[in-house]
């Protein structure tokens, strides 16, 4: 079972801030990760808010996201001490729950995401400071041929870039991509059911398609520092205050109505959000 000593550990933080992400290997365990992916799959919701986002070929991955967290197993990975815990290390002080999203790659034509950094558009969301942070957390094997997660390391020490829309997607000024990947190293990131990669909103991330013949589901947890609260209204909510439980709760989460989760639907042709 889960533990205290499941945040992240010192050297892990040191590496964080210093590249920008940090991977914890095998952060939920398999019997977790198959709640998570019963619930994709059974959860009826879950297909009927799911939306899509084209990447710059008019290839497409599926979306589904959510301002607060419920009681549900997503709430429960979302809420756990190890993430929160982990979190409010990373961002030294509270934390809130941001947003929430599923990601889903079909196998053969799920779509990339091209390069970005998250506060390149939570920016726009009236967050004076990049205090934001997810946890992408792998629901199926995450590999090179399915579209893994890729990384410039270091790169949020960049800044924030200017983006702007690219295909259906918000990406980064590719000039300053291009030459940051000159100096930077390129990392692909591949994962295994439970692992969590933690990583800064200024990091650079895109991810590829999905050539494989298997689904890239993942979980993403977004969070802000509360000493962050958006100065005016955004499509992700100002502070509210998250009510962390502990570890266990994920294996003793409930199913939930539909009602209980609010999912959010950007409104149409506008590229927002951004994804991985």
């Amino acid at each position: 079972m889960p533990t205290a000593d499941m945040r992240l550990t010192s050297s892990e933080l040191d590496a964080y801030r210093r590249d920008g992400y940090v991977l914890r290997r095998g952060m939920f365990a398999p019997d977790e990760i198959e709640l998570l992916g019963d619930a994709i799959v059974n959860d009826p919701e879950i297909a009927r808010h799911t939306f899509v986002r084209p990447d710059s070929t008019g290839a497409s991955t599926e979306l589904a996201l959510w301002n607060h967290p419920s009681d549900d197993v997503f709430g429960a990975v979302a809420r756990s001490a190890r993430v929160v815990d982990s979190m409010e290390s990373l961002l030294d002080g509270e934390v809130y729950h941001w947003h929430s999203k599923l990601t889903m790659k079909r196998p053969k034509v799920g779509g990339a995401w091209d390069w970005h950094q998250d506060y390149g558009y939570w920016y726009r969301h009236g967050c004076l400071f990049p205090l934001m942070a997810s946890v992408f957390i792998a629901v199926d094997p995450s590999t090179r041929e399915n579209g893994c997660l890729e990384v410039l390391k270091g790169s949020h020490l960049l800044g924030r870039l200017e983006h702007g829309v690219v295909g259906g997607q918000i990406g980064a000024d590719m000039e300053r991509v291009t030459e940051a990947m000159k100096v930077l190293e390129h990392v692909h990131v591949e994962q295994a059911p439970g692992d969590a990669l933690f990583f800064d909103a200024n990091t650079l991330h895109t991810s590829g398609p999905n050539l494989s013949d298997r689904s890239r589901n993942v979980l993403l947890c977004c969070y802000n520092a509360a000493r962050n609260s958006p100065y005016r209204d955004a499509p992700h909510p100002r502070y509210t205050k998250l009510d962390k439980l502990p570890d266990s709760g994920v294996r003793l989460a409930r199913k939930r109505t539909a009602a209980e989760l609010e999912f959010y639907r950007p409104a149409p042709h506008v590229p927002d959000p951004a994804g991985s």
